[in-house]
């Protein structure tokens, strides 16, 4: 069987509620009722210095992202450039795996990616404002990564073909849809709700 690929799509809305969300809490749990001032600063929010600054760090982690996966990435261009990526296209990565590569992996796959990029975000937003909180999200965006890779690297068990013809499965697409939270797979491409479609 030839190698398939699964496509996971990243809303960027949901990454960027995500980071806004994780510098609220963290900010929220700094208080100490006479620091009202640098809380609020921590406070990631949808104003344009503070969105600029969110949405390239998206595009920064989004990039390394691709980088550090690249063995699994068939992309074609000759050319790129540094403009930031504006806040409404989401973003996609087309991996192409083995044949025998574990679905069940998918969501993994998928929330991993997910985090890697807040996680990095973050990080990149509290070494400007939040210097003692930076280094920990740095931390776990690389524990994200590591996530990816193992992931990536589950692969189903062989099965014996039975006398007379091959059991398991037929070929199929090469195709994985996978449905369910704010991030969607289809071997093609992820769309929110529930539940595994194709295969």
């Amino acid at each position: 069987m030839a190698k398939q690929t699964i496509t996971i799509t990243l809303y960027k809305s949901e990454l960027v509620y995500d980071v806004q969300n994780k510098t609220y809490l963290t900010g929220r749990s700094r208080q100490t009722g006479g620091n009202h001032e640098e809380v609020a600063n921590m406070q990631a929010n949808d104003d344009e210095e503070n969105a600029n600054q969110i949405l390239r760090s998206l595009g920064n982690a989004f990039a390394t992202l691709k980088t550090k996966l690249s063995e699994y990435l068939e992309e074609s261009g000759t050319s790129a450039n540094d403009i930031q990526m504006d806040g409404t296209e989401n973003l996609t990565v087309a991996l192409k795996v083995p044949s025998n590569y574990n679905p069940a992996a998918n969501d993994t796959v998928s929330a991993a990616m997910h985090q890697y990029l807040v996680n990095t975000a973050v990080g990149d937003w509290f070494t400007i404002t939040n210097k003692a909180d930076a280094a920990d999200y740095i931390t776990l965006a690389g524990a994200n990564l590591e996530q990816i890779r193992e992931a990536i690297n589950k692969r189903l068990r062989p099965v014996r073909p039975s006398v007379g013809g091959a059991s398991g499965t037929d070929g199929g697409s090469g195709t994985t849809v996978i449905e369910g939270g704010a991030t969607v797979i289809e071997g093609g491409e992820v769309h929110p709700g529930g539940g595994v479609l194709g295969g």
